[in-house]
């Protein structure tokens, strides 16, 4: 079936529930199998419409194609997912084209056992469990390095606890998919999945982007004109690195391979150490006097 609903449909991400709706009508008329007798192409793009209506004029199913893409989708929902709640009789009535249930059943009966999307027609086929969803907050170092975090959570008002593997590298928003630990099916299928999605606490010495990690270090003046030697953190422990004199305000010195790595890369990020310089808001009579010195000298 359709790799891409919204393609299949003619229509984008941002068209209204009644865009989608027209046009699959006006496909769904074109290409009806009591207009194209004995058309094997027209079959199979009658069925790849149908299939994408059944998603798209869902809006929880429509948000989760839009969330995890047509891979992630069809990871989740089986075809008898799909379809469920999906009332052909309803969908074709008004169109002048054909019984909607004598259609399911002739396209799609024999994978199902036969039957009616909405109206029971799964309901001798175990179906799958529901999905849940929950958060958990960690800290900065442990999603940059990876961690094992023991969760608590609620299935069918019962608490239930879980280790759960972090992976090097995780990013704030990530969602880790933990197979069989949603809802269970109530007639003897799969339990649906549970999406642990993570946020990252804040740091109070690093921030990151991507594999890119980035500290700040402020040094004097004097360091700045004359160069220095500096001791920075990183998530291995500290680093000596050598400050260039003359170095200007704002200047980022890179630490090749200090940084993450992201999820998914086979390599770290590095680490940018952002010098800042400190002027002092407060001298003493001798500091004034140097400066001015200094000053006569064009620095």
């Amino acid at each position: 079936m359709a790799t891409d609903y919204y393609k299949a449909l003619g229509v984008d991400k941002n068209s209204s529930a009644d865009d989608i709706k027209k046009a699959f009508r006006k496909l769904a008329v074109k290409y009806h199998p009591d207009r194209n007798p004995n058309d094997k192409a027209a079959e199979d793009k009658f069925k790849e419409i149908n299939e994408a209506y059944a998603v798209l004029s869902d809006p929880k199913k429509k948000q989760e194609y839009d969330t995890f893409g047509s891979t992630g989708f069809h990871k989740q929902y089986s075809q008898e997912d799909i379809f469920r709640g999906f009332d052909f009789s309803n969908t074709y009535k008004d169109m002048g084209a054909g019984g909607g249930d004598d259609i399911f059943s002739r396209l799609f009966g024999g994978a199902f056992g036969g039957g009616r999307g909405g109206r029971g027609g799964f309901r001798n086929v175990p179906q799958r469990g529901g999905d849940l969803e929950m958060e958990t907050e960690i800290s900065f170092r442990d999603a940059a390095l990876g961690t094992e975090k023991l969760i608590a959570y609620r299935r069918n008002g019962v608490r239930e606890e879980l280790k759960v593997k972090i992976p090097v590298g995780v990013d704030n928003g990530s969602k880790i998919r933990i197979t069989g630990k949603g809802t269970p099916s109530n007639n003897g299928g799969e339990a649906g999945d549970l999406f642990l999605v993570i946020r990252i606490l804040p740091d109070p010495t690093f921030t990151r982007d991507g594999g890119d990690l980035f500290v700040e270090r402020i040094i004097p003046f004097s360091a700045a004109c004359l160069g220095t030697s500096l001791d920075v953190p990183t998530l291995e422990g500290d680093k000596r690195i050598k400050v260039p004199a003359g170095i200007q305000p704002g200047t980022k010195i890179r630490l090749k391979g200090c940084g993450v790595k992201p999820v998914g890369s086979n390599s770290k990020g590095d680490l940018y150490v952002k010098v800042a310089v400190h002027v002092p808001e407060n001298l003493n009579d001798e500091q004034k006097k140097l400066i001015g010195q200094l000053a006569a000298n064009s620095l």
